[in-house]
């Protein structure tokens, strides 16, 4: 179960909750607009970061080993769009778990990743054979 999904509301009640207490409507109010503001920023974030990957091919990356050496496991799927700024080619189908894409660079070579509940499980790299000299 994700926990964040119930501890980041509850946390909100928990905030509201002490700023009555201490401070009355004034706390109140100043405690609801922080939280607005930060899903505000969040929404913002992810606009810009769609926005982006809504202008590039889908499935491209520009070098596949560089996107290799920055993943990290348990990175958003967000974040491993908002760093290849483009949407992956969807392996997995719709709605199924894991969630499998795969970026591709103009060499061919490619990143697989998996991603668990929107989060980034593993990944492979795939880099085709050099053409044989003859």
């Amino acid at each position: 179960m994700n926990f964040q999904k119930i501890l980041m509301p509850v946390l909100g009640v928990v905030l509201v909750a002490g700023a009555w207490r201490a401070y009355g409507w004034a706390g109140v109010a100043l405690v609801a607009s922080g939280i607005v503001m930060w899903m505000l920023l969040h929404f913002t974030r992810l606009t810009k970061v769609l926005g982006k990957a809504a202008d590039r091919p889908i499935g491209y990356v520009a070098s596949a080993v560089m996107l290799n050496a920055r993943l990290k496991p348990s990175v958003s799927l967000l974040h491993v769009i908002a760093m290849t700024q483009a949407l992956g080619e969807r392996l997995s189908a719709e709605g199924e778990e894991p969630e499998i894409y795969r970026w591709t660079d103009g060499g061919q070579s490619s990143v697989t990743c998996e991603f668990a509940k929107g989060k980034l499980v593993k990944w492979t790299l795939f880099r085709p054979q050099a053409a044989e000299e003859s």
